[in-house]
């Protein structure tokens, strides 16, 4: 069998579909079909059932998926290291972003990694954070940018960007901008805009409400900070977000830190490994964007 052929494999797999499969690799449908039939055949067994709209794997591609992802990581991380030992970095690094991310550092990071390192092909993804998480534990990503609730999510390493306290906002003329302090039982009846469920946001912002025995309505949610910012500011619920998202906000929104969610909503950077030497590198450009945006906001 050949590295290609599991390439192709784990494309159909993770696109469940031979056409973006093809796309994503970038030779014909035909071909990609013409090589997983041959590492078929070499394994004894067929990967995927082709007989619905999908291609879903089969038990025997199931368990043959871990395997052909680690072997790629191992082809990868093998070139690298052999470029490495003579100062450059290739292969490709596959970063994964919270949706509706405007975190410039993050941005930052990967121009300063790109110019260091220009052999290197760069992926990025925009997905929910707890997919992101399973992406990187699965070795589909190599990092990524989540929102969280725990400090080392899915178990994984990771680096604290942000750690911020929830708040209420509404518009100036809204009967809690009037408040001093908001509480969760001040929502209670009252619309809510939010983030979905698998947001780290809305982890918080749930797990407070239940401990408290309060159900809120939640009557719209989005993916998005500005969307959530805009829906409240029409006056269509209360929006909640972090304090340093809100604060993008303050010249049509009164935003009002809600007392009783103690917890922080966190926003960090997670991986698996740091045997592959462009997930190393990356790093080093992360923390240093990081870093310096922080210096940038104390001043």
């Amino acid at each position: 069998m050949e590295l290609r052929q599991l390439e192709y494999f784990v494309a159909v797999a993770e696109e469940r579909n031979f056409t973006r499969a093809a796309e994503r690799v970038r030779i014909s449908q035909s071909g990609v079909s013409a090589q997983i039939r041959q590492l078929e055949r070499e394994l004894g067994a067929e990967l995927f059932d082709r007989s619905g709209r999908t291609a879903t794997l089969t038990v025997a591609g199931k368990a043959a998926l871990e395997h052909a992802r680690a072997a790629l990581a191992a082809a990868r991380a093998l070139e690298q290291a052999v470029g490495e030992v003579s100062d450059l970095i290739r292969g490709r690094l596959a970063v994964g972003m919270v949706v509706g991310c405007t975190v410039t550092p993050l941005f930052d990071a990967l121009a300063a990694f790109h110019r260091a390192h220009p052999g290197v092909e760069i992926a990025l993804l925009e997905d929910g954070s707890d997919r992101l998480v399973e992406a990187v534990r699965d070795g589909a990503l190599d990092l990524a940018l989540v929102g969280t609730a725990t400090a080392a999510p899915g178990g994984l390493p990771a680096l604290t960007v942000t750690s911020d306290r929830l708040v209420a906002m509404v518009p100036p003329t809204h009967p809690l901008a009037d408040r001093p302090r908001v509480t969760l039982a001040d929502l209670s009846g009252r619309p809510v805009v939010c983030m979905p469920p698998g947001t780290g946001l809305r982890t918080v912002f749930d797990r407070a409400c239940a401990a408290l025995d309060i159900h809120p309505v939640i009557a719209l949610e989005a993916s998005a900070a500005d969307a959530v910012a805009d829906l409240a500011a029409r006056g269509l619920g209360v929006g909640v977000l972090s304090s340093s998202m809100a604060a993008a906000y303050r010249d049509r929104l009164t935003a009002r830190l809600i007392d009783d969610v103690d917890a922080p909503a966190l926003l960090a950077l997670v991986w698996k490994s740091t045997h592959v030497p462009a997930v190393r590198a990356f790093l080093s450009h992360a923390r240093r964007a990081f870093a310096a945006a922080d210096a940038g906001d104390a001043g």
